[in-house]
């Protein structure tokens, strides 16, 4: 299993197994709703449903920024 170092995002350090919301991510990407839920739609952006609520684990915000810093290091 692989271990990330917490990164540090505009609303603080992100714990390896928290679940956010979508307004969390919102608020730690900088983002509008629309373009939050685009990631999720287009799968760009690992998520869990819980009942009727849309979750994103930690660990896949921080492989989506990696993901993003790597391509734009390319």
């Amino acid at each position: 299993m692989t271990t990330y170092a917490p990164v540090l995002l505009q609303s603080g350090p992100i714990a390896a197994g928290e679940l956010l919301t979508v307004p969390q991510v919102m608020a730690r990407l900088q983002l509008g709703r629309s373009a939050v839920y685009d990631l999720l739609r287009t799968r760009q952006l690992g998520s869990i449903t819980l009942g009727r609520s849309r979750r994103i684990p930690a660990l896949a915000l921080t492989d989506f920024i990696r993901t993003r810093l790597e391509q734009e290091a390319a």
